[in-house]
């Protein structure tokens, strides 16, 4: 039986693109050579990472605006220093929601100066703050889209005048916002976007280069830019199953179109979770993630039936991280809406158990 795959990353991918990439690894456009074997400058190749490219930005309205995409490696969390390589002269705002903005400030905060402009961790990380100020000397501010162990998400970003740098790996492509007023997003790819193994930056060129230090030339952006997403040997499957996986969301009619489906999917879950008396959710409810839904059982003496009833129904990976216990759905681009469904279903019978 195939299973409801909830998992918060590496996650669900659509079958389509699974069943592609898997042909690839076997034999790549008929060649009789596999995917991870070609030469990453060979033509074939070339092409996939450049329309890669082409269509993060198509997708995210950036075409033309100056804008570059770059598929790299290190995971999210090399851009944590990455960012501050390029981006931090003297000292720059973060605003800290959980538990990767904390791991991205420890970073930057090798460097220079790093001040937080607001944090939640009083509450757990179960909101986002508002009404905080970003100082305009600042070199840039930073903030975390959403919030994946917390299910939280900004749902309204803050207006500045200095550069705004958002780490997107939770909720990038998932729905509409003006991605215009970021100067840099980055995401890693396991979560709305391919397998894990690289990463998607999309940077502004004209706020490079402006620091005194010097950058070491894997953690420069401008060198990867210069060498087409190639400076070095990128990681060839996961760009391809990206490829793969933006093209689908072209074809599901993008951003707008995803973003409905993830919408219902989002109300139906919240729904139960707010309906249903043996659960209560962990988010403040302005501020849930229409991505990862975290909610706890009122009564613990019930785990147990629960956690047998998910597994007779096939449903996957809904375990809540230990930093908040309880559970947590995953609901990503690539998750149906009959999988949300399935587990409000488990969720209801339980109730006429109890």
């Amino acid at each position: 039986m195939k299973k409801h795959n909830f998992s918060a990353g590496p996650s669900i991918l659509p079958q389509e693109v699974l069943l592609k990439s898997s042909e690839a690894i076997m034999d790549y456009n008929g060649n009789g050579l596999s995917l991870i074997e070609i030469s990453h400058r060979s033509k074939d190749f070339v092409d996939i990472m450049e329309k890669a490219r082409a269509l993060a930005l198509e997708l995210l309205g950036l075409e033309g605006k100056g804008y570059k995409a770059l598929f790299l490696q290190g995971g999210a969390s090399s851009q944590f220093l990455m960012v501050a390589m390029n981006l931090l002269e003297k000292r720059a705002g973060y605003l800290n929601t959980g538990a990767w903005s904390a791991k991205a400030i420890k970073e930057a905060q090798m460097l220079d100066d790093i001040y937080e402009v607001a944090s939640s961790a009083n509450a757990n990380f179960n909101y986002i703050p508002k009404g905080f100020d970003i100082p305009s000397d600042y070199d840039y501010f930073h903030c975390t889209s959403n919030n994946t162990i917390f299910g939280t998400q900004i749902k309204d970003f803050p207006k500045t005048d200095i550069p705004m740098v958002c780490d997107m790996s939770s909720d990038i492509f998932s729905r509409v916002i003006d991605y215009s007023q970021f100067d840099i997003i980055y995401a890693g790819a396991q979560k709305n976007m391919g397998p894990a193994g690289t990463t998607l930056v999309v940077v502004k060129e004209d706020i490079l280069g402006k620091v005194s230090r010097k950058i070491p030339s894997i953690m420069d952006y401008k060198k990867h830019i210069g060498a087409g997403s190639m400076f070095n040997t990128p990681p060839v499957f996961a760009v391809y199953t990206s490829m793969l996986t933006l093209d689908w969301l072209k074809s599901k009619g993008g951003v707008v179109g995803i973003e409905e489906e993830n919408e219902k999917k989002a109300r139906l879950m919240y729904s139960e979770i707010d309906l249903n008396p043996l659960f209560t959710g962990f988010a403040a409810k302005e501020d849930r993630s229409n991505m990862n839904a975290t909610f706890n059982l009122t009564n613990e003496n019930l785990k147990e039936t629960f956690d047998s009833m998910l597994k007779e129904a096939g449903i996957s990976a809904v375990n809540g991280h230990r930093s908040v216990g309880g559970y947590r759905a995953s609901m990503y681009n690539a998750l149906p809406l009959d999988s949300v469904k399935a587990l409000v279903e488990v969720m209801s019978e339980l109730e006429s158990k109890a």
